[in-house]
């Protein structure tokens, strides 16, 4: 069935989903890196197609920017359209010196300032964390290819601008790697479903240094992190 945000039929997507925030980006990776490939939404243009790489069919789909988006179009996938793995590849900025642009962070696990997991929770603190084996195969994809890819704890913020200006020094003394907006509402519903979820993550801006990359940076220069999840799509599927 249809829902009043995803405008397509259960069988037009794949069981493994890469779920860029940018609904562009999403359009970038299925004429990048997909064949055969079929535009299957554009409600509120949250754009979404399925197509095949390397053989198997993946679909990728926007979800929009923080948790509360996230978390809806994660849950009508697999509810309603039969996704089973969900792959985040998105961007974040870096809490740790030795992290800087264009590294890879896989997010092991993922703390929060959001209260949307404590509802789920009966206001209890939830441990977000990635399915173990999406994890390990992310890591060896990175392996193989030889990158240098970070393992580790991120932190999901509702805050784009977050009001706490100590936020920085305390998330690097615990050993965060960095802060991002989406994966720590993604693992608690895929969590809630028995779904498989990850967020891979590329490092746009650096908040101790102030590095950024521009907007079409952001959108184009994803390659590595990008193929790494279409490496655990195709292994998975």
């Amino acid at each position: 069935m249809t829902t009043p945000h995803i405008q397509a039929k259960p069988e037009q997507f794949a069981s493994t989903c890469l779920l860029p925030g940018d609904p562009l980006r999403a359009k970038f990776i299925a004429e990048t890196y997909l064949t055969d490939v079929e535009l299957i939404n554009s409600t509120r243009n949250m754009l979404a197609y399925t197509g095949s790489h390397q053989g198997s069919r993946v679909s990728v789909m926007g979800t929009g920017m923080g948790m509360p988006s996230c978390m809806l179009y994660s849950e009508e996938l697999i509810k309603e359209f039969g996704v089973r793995r969900l792959i985040r590849v998105g961007s974040c900025g870096s809490t740790d010196p030795e992290l800087g642009l264009n590294d890879l962070v896989l997010a092991a696990g993922a703390s929060t300032d959001s209260n949307a997991n404590r509802l789920q929770f009966g206001g209890y603190d939830y441990a977000a964390i990635a399915d173990f084996e999406l994890l390990t195969a992310a890591a060896a994809s990175a392996r193989k290819r030889g990158v240098d890819a970070r393992v580790g704890n991120v932190f999901s913020t509702d805050s784009f601008y977050h009001p706490n200006r100590k936020l920085t020094a305390m998330l690097n003394r615990l050993h965060i790697l960095a802060v991002e907006m989406e994966a720590a509402g993604l693992y608690s519903v895929a969590a809630r479903h028995r779904a498989q979820a990850l967020a891979i993550l590329t490092v746009s801006d650096h908040l101790i240094t102030h590095q950024q990359l521009s907007s079409e940076e952001r959108e184009r220069s994803f390659d590595t992190m990008i193929r790494i999840a279409l490496d655990v799509a195709v292994n998975d599927a």
